[in-house]
């Protein structure tokens, strides 16, 4: 790489670490830059996956105080998103770059949709348990745990609006505040990265230039995403969330 690439490869891990720790997308940043460097797909997305790792586990320190308490309920879906993690790296050497190229700006437009309906829903869910009196499963039960690994299986192949998908979905099954939801996305990122990316040492090549430098911008844009994204209101991480989504949908069609 030339100074230039490296400073561009620098800076789009600062922009991915402040923008996925506040919403998800980050790679949509970095992969394109990657690519424009002239790193293979494959190689791009590994070292990509590398390099968040410490953006991801700077985000997710920004965001402690929410995750006070939450302890069972990262341990439980943090396994969820290990095994699918896992199983999504797997795949990224199976199956061909374009596997997912269809069905992911129809992932992220649906989980934009449960972002947006998320609180009139949760009210109608709640109206319905009082009227029958039940209180229901406050930890999403089984079907969350699914539908997560299911993410994080998406999440391990490719990352590109991954903490979308997770906060819609975590949205939809947990009665609990966006910002606390956002600060266990962060750790579950930091998860599916890790367990991807320790899979890709034993067997892929990285561009290990890549990963430190977006492994130092990632880590910084971590920290600048925890300030920014703590302060926002509900409403207005809403709609950063679908600002941020109708972006990525936009960029992933025309990819």
């Amino acid at each position: 790489m030339t100074i230039w690439e490296m400073l561009a490869v620098l800076a789009a891990g600062i922009g991915a670490g402040t923008i996925n720790t506040i919403v998800g997308s980050g790679t949509l940043i970095t992969f394109p830059v990657l690519l424009a460097v002239g790193l293979p797909p494959v190689t791009a997305t590994v070292s990509n996956a590398l390099g968040l790792i410490p953006g991801s586990i700077s985000g997710a320190i920004g965001y402690r105080a929410e995750l006070t308490g939450q302890r069972a309920r990262v341990m439980r879906l943090g396994t969820a998103a290990a095994l699918g993690g896992l199983c999504g790296a797997v795949l990224l050497l199976l199956l061909p770059s374009t596997a997912f190229e269809t069905i992911v700006p129809i992932l992220v437009a649906l989980a934009l949709v449960l972002v947006i309906l998320q609180p009139r829903i949760a009210k109608a869910v709640q109206r319905r348990r009082d009227r029958e009196g039940t209180t229901g499963d406050h930890e999403g039960g089984p079907l969350l745990f699914f539908a997560l690994l299911l993410a994080s299986v998406y999440g391990g192949y490719f990352t590109a609006a991954q903490g979308i998908i997770y906060l819609s979905l975590m949205g939809m099954l947990l009665h609990d505040s966006m910002q606390r939801l956002n600060a266990v996305k962060n750790v579950l990122a930091a998860i599916v990265n890790s367990v991807a990316a320790l899979f890709f040492l034993f067997v892929a090549d990285f561009d290990w230039t890549a990963v430190l430098l977006i492994a130092v911008g990632s880590a910084l844009g971590g920290q600048i995403g925890a300030r920014v994204g703590r302060r926002l209101p509900p409403l207005a991480l809403r709609v950063l969330i679908v600002a941020v989504g109708t972006v990525a949908i936009v960029q992933l069609l025309l990819r």
